[in-house]
């Protein structure tokens, strides 16, 4: 074949137009940019493709490409001609491109999937990123000529939440849309991520066939371990061991390498050492296996090296549609009775149930499961993801929140690859089934070997990120198990009101105090006490007078043994009347932990099921537990919220603001105080007048535009807002009041004059950029007890109503804006409605990468004379080139860390 001696495309494509896809099946292929060298891969795609696949992209009998088709179809500009291919290993299985009409914004799109892959989701893959790629050279629409026949193309562009306007004529349709993201486009690509990412993930957790490469007879190696667990635990398919110096593996037949093996492996567990893993992957792609568990060590956490091992392991994978579970993991279970998987390293793991576990470290997998075990806590699914290269918590969260046997998340989380995303999951998620974090490295940095390969957010935007989405965090290992057995034995709570049953009154007070510790409410004036003699008809009627009772929104039954015979009867009793409860009830019960079995209902599985009633060894930790779980509950029955539409909001003029600046300093800067005055009052937020200043008489000046009284302030950073430092004076009331308050501020920094704000409560409002995943709002009562203190509440973007009436309330200092101690109550709402604007201006504007609004003044809605209740004083403000608040884009994997 004769080659082009041209040269290259001038523009080269951004590196960020190539990524890894997973398909609308489950599998992964590669997506880039065409290029020359792909003629030969286009040619062999247009070979097997069939004569109808080749007439319905044509509108011809084409059986190959000329020279000069060939040519021009792999020579693109990457500005007016875009084409993307996607590639299943080395072989090119797809194509999509656009060509712009001259002089026009508008491009012709069309693709071309080889038969076999058709049906897999490629061809909207291919037109989401060919839509972003159109964006960013400033295409607005996009044109398409497809053959009224070819019913599944037509579907592509009509169900890819485009606007599309249609005509037919010839027998030909015609499709014009803009390809703006718009609100349904995004939701459209959401839902056939969730999808795909699911079906991914049941393909690791369902498989038909296991091969355990480095399966070994020496019970002191890892492969030795994985086999007997998977055989002992009776994997429903074949399983098969290989090692090329053994005939047999503890009794099954061995083979010498994957591709001996006669039949199909849907899964392989890699136990073998990290320098023969690349080979066995490269087998794995040729055996077309379709998902790997590694369990090998030896990669991103010892170093730099093996980060780059770790790198090409998962891109060798992926571009051969598998995906990696590893590597350095614990491995995976799936304990349902059709699949009976133990592909892990842990010897007994938790009979069935109704809780899907993901657990990103490898080492503490074990201890994990066997307490998790010796709880009575039952798994649908485990996954321990170790250096998480490639699976995560987010693809977990996408399989279970479509998995109708899980209703409980449990995860344990030492970073986030991608925590925009999974505050979006999480958030979905949560509104039908309760998810459980514990997050470590809360005040310690992660691991060094494993510096740089993970996201590293902040406390406060961890605390934000949970709140948001509703995830129920907890501090501990033993709480995550805690809450766990709530959530699956129990239903959840209507209300935070608790009854507290007994048979000790010492250990009733405990829990009462307790339950007003953890900010829940006492249902009744003192705990229900049956005595030390009371018998288990006594206990029963106490604990169903407390279920009936419409006071009551869940139930702590404590329970000493008496020094007498039939002790033994109290736990049924209990038993009987959670069985049918709607309220959760749970106990302190004989001192024990984990559920009884005098209080267990058992499954057809043996396992407790819901009404089984959970005990704890001490009042308190149930009390946490059924406090976080009323939190949750309370959360859940939260209506979600709406965005106010704030019709005054002028985006252009802020946004003509910004780009200006930028335009001057492109690696930005903060705004002058005028810069700051127009931006605010673009997005409806007044500052009071302000004019800065550098000698007394500019001062006095100034002081007289404004009208007495003003307020001065010193710029500078130490002076800022601290009047005990003599950096703020207040109440002037004339020309020899200003001219003796310049002279008292110290330093030579310029002055502030501002009009005097009445009187109020000094709030902080902020928006602080996060670059892992955006912007988050921040508020808080002003003050340096409040700073010393942390009392900042965080939410984050979108804000709705009700979040913003909900960070208000979240700073302990919330009862300064209530009325405390007899002071009248601020205007809350007007609060509310700077949070929401704050906010917006924070979607609208991702170069405002920080926002200080300090002090915020807000007084009693009624008292201020006819004036507003709040007054924005001072503020600062700094605009930069946006970091994570950007355009989602279209799907792709997360970048292997």
């Amino acid at each position: 074949m004769t080659r082009s001696d041209e040269p290259p495309a001038l523009t080269p494509p951004p590196p960020h137009w190539e990524a890894d896809i997973v398909a609308a099946d489950g599998g992964t292929v590669h997506l880039r940019p065409i290029c020359p060298e792909d003629a030969d891969g286009l040619v062999g795609l247009m070979e097997r493709s069939s004569d109808q696949t080749r007439y319905y992209r044509f509108f011809g009998p084409m059986k190959r490409l000329s020279e000069k088709d060939l040519h021009r179809f792999t020579h693109v500009d990457h500005v007016d001609r875009v084409a993307f291919v996607v590639l299943l290993g080395d072989q090119l299985v797809a194509v999509g491109r656009y060509d712009r009409y001259p002089d026009t914004d508008d491009a012709e799109v069309a693709f071309l999937v080889e038969d076999e892959h058709q049906g897999r989701g490629l061809g909207s893959v291919l037109l989401e990123h060919l839509a972003a790629a159109g964006r960013e050279r400033g295409i607005k629409r996009f044109v398409a000529e497809v053959l009224a026949q070819n019913s599944r193309m037509v579907r592509v562009f009509q169900d890819a939440g485009y606007k599309a306007e249609r005509s037919y004529e010839d027998g030909v349709v015609h499709l014009t849309f803009p390809i703006e993201q718009t609100e349904d486009a995004l939701a459209v690509a959401y839902e056939r991520e969730q999808r795909s990412e699911s079906r991914s993930i049941g393909r690791l957790l369902t498989p038909s066939s296991v091969a355990v490469v480095g399966a070994s007879n020496d019970e002191g190696k890892l492969g030795n371990a994985v086999l007997k667990h998977l055989l002992e635990y009776g994997f429903a398919g074949p399983v098969y061991p290989v090692n090329p110096g053994a005939r047999h593996v503890r009794g099954v037949p061995a083979y010498a390498d994957i591709e001996s093996i006669p039949d199909d492996v849907d899964l392989a567990v890699l136990a073998v050492p990290a320098d023969e893993v690349a080979g066995v992957v490269e087998a794995c792609r040729r055996k077309r296996v379709r998902g790997l568990v590694v369990i090998s060590g030896g990669f991103g956490e010892t170093g730099a090296e093996g980060l780059a091992a770790e790198r090409q392991l998962v891109a060798t994978a992926r571009a051969s549609g598998m995906r990696v579970v590893g590597p350095n993991c614990l491995g995976i279970v799936n304990t349902a009775a059709g699949v009976r998987l133990n592909a892990s390293l842990a010897p007994m793991v938790p009979g069935p149930g109704r809780v899907g576990f993901f657990a990103q470290s490898g080492a503490l997998g074990i201890a994990l499961l066997e307490r998790a075990r010796s709880r009575d806590i039952g798994l649908t699914t485990f996954v321990s993801a170790g250096n998480r290269a490639d699976v995560s918590g987010n693809d977990l969260l996408q399989y279970w929140a479509t998995d109708s046997a899980t209703e409980v998340v449990l995860l344990y989380l030492e970073s986030f690859g991608n925590p925009r995303k999974f505050a979006r999951l999480a958030r979905t998620v949560g509104r039908t089934k309760p998810v459980v974090a514990v997050k470590s490295g809360r005040h310690v940095a992660t691991t060094p070997g494993l510096a740089g390969t993970s996201v590293t957010v902040p406390e406060q935007s961890v605390a934000a990120l949970f709140a948001s989405a509703g995830v129920i965090r907890v501090e501990t290992v033993a709480q995550l198990l805690d809450v766990a057995a709530v959530l699956a034995h129990q239903p959840l709570p209507n209300g935070n009101r608790v009854a507290v049953v007994g048979n000790s009154t010492a250990m009733g007070q405990l829990v009462a105090d307790a339950v007003l510790e953890e900010g829940l409410a006492l249902a009744h004036e003192a705990p229900v006490d049956i005595g030390v003699n009371g018998s288990p008809e006594q206990f029963r009627a106490a604990l169903k007078e407390a279920v009936d009772d419409d006071r009551v929104d869940a139930v702590v039954a404590v329970f000493l043994p008496p020094l007498m015979a039939g002790s033994r009867e109290f736990g049924p009793a209990l038993r009987e009347v959670a069985r049918d409860a709607a309220k959760p009830i749970v106990a302190t019960f004989l001192s024990t932990e984990g559920i009884p079995a005098e209080l267990a209902v058992l499954d057809e599985n043996g396992m407790p099921a819901r009404g089984s009633v959970p005990s704890f060894a001490t009042p308190e930790r149930a009390v946490i537990a059924l406090a976080k779980v009323a939190e949750y509950a309370r959360w859940r029955r939260r209506p979600v919220g709406e965005q106010p539409e704030l019709p005054d909001v002028d985006e252009d003029a802020g946004r003509r603001i910004v780009t200006r600046v930028l335009g001057e300093t492109p690696h930005g800067r903060e705004l002058t105080d005028d810069e700051l005055i127009a931006l605010l009052a673009a997005y409806g937020v007044p500052l009071l007048g302000t004019r800065t200043v550098l000698d007394a008489d500019a001062a006095v000046a100034a002081a007289e535009e404004i009208g007495y009284p003003v307020v001065l302030k010193s710029t500078a950073p130490w002076l800022r807002h601290r009047p005990d430092l003599g950096g703020v004076r207040m109440d002037l009331v004339d020309a020899e009041a200003v001219r003796t308050a310049f002279a008292a501020i110290p330093s030579g920094d310029p002055v502030i004059v501002q009009e005097m704000a009445a009187p109020g409560v000094a709030t902080v409002v902020e928006i602080v950029d996060d670059p892992s995943f955006g912007a988050l709002v921040s508020f808080g009562l002003g003050g340096v007890a409040t700073d010393l203190l942390g009392d900042r509440a965080f939410r984050t973007l979108p804000l709705t109503d009700l979040d913003a009436a909900d960070l208000v309330r979240a700073p302990r200092a919330w009862p300064l804006l209530d009325g405390y101690r007899g002071s009248e109550p601020v205007d809350v709402p007007a609060l509310e409605g700077l949070l929401l604007r704050v906010a917006r201006l924070a979607e609208d504007l991702p170069e405002v990468l920080r926002l200080t609004l300090e002090p915020v003044i807000v007084g009693p809605a009624d008292a201020w004379h006819g004036g507003p209740s709040l007054v924005v004083a001072g503020g600062t403000c700094v605009v930069g080139p946006p970091t994570a608040r950007v355009d989602p884009g279209p799907r792709r994997m997360r970048t292997p860390v």
